[in-house]
């Protein structure tokens, strides 16, 4: 190896990486996802974080550093879902049981309650009854902590 390419190697390495944009995003969605009864990190493949319960994945996230990228079991709103123009079927014949996956660019608004009443949809529809039955109509810890801080700060 050249000097050159060895200089060029040692100052790419060292430069700190840009976080990406929607970061902060997917870390939220997967906090919220991980808040309801028995949730789980399931990583089926490399570069994989996907959210499940009791081993079923409810949905499946783009990994910390990519653009956001979600899929989800969507069994009442997936009609919907699919007119909305960052959305499409999902692949591997998973769109015939109502998977919807939505993918954005960097640049694009991300509309995370919308995601998160996804996530949700899609936890109830893979959960088991019994630990359906320990949300008992309520949204996750996660959110009500969140709704409980605004209500204080206001």
């Amino acid at each position: 190896m050249t000097k050159a390419k060895t200089k060029t190697r040692a100052k790419t390495a060292t430069k700190p990486r840009k976080a990406h944009p929607h970061l902060a995003a997917v870390r939220r969605l997967r906090a919220f996802g991980l808040a309801y009864p028995g949730a789980h990190i399931k990583s089926p493949w490399p570069d994989h974080m996907d959210l499940a319960v009791n081993d079923k994945t409810f949905a499946y996230l783009s990994p910390d550093g990519a653009p956001l990228h979600i899929s989800c079991k969507l069994p009442h709103s997936s009609v919907l879902a699919l007119a909305l123009p960052f959305t499409r079927p999902t692949e591997y014949g998973l769109g015939k049981s109502g998977w919807v996956t939505a993918d954005f660019g960097e640049k694009d608004p991300l509309p995370l309650e919308l995601l998160e009443a996804w996530i949700d949809e899609s936890y109830r529809a893979q959960a088991p009854k019994r630990l359906q039955a320990q949300l008992a109509g309520s949204v996750p810890a996660a959110k009500a902590k969140r709704a409980s801080k605004t209500k204080r700060a206001k």
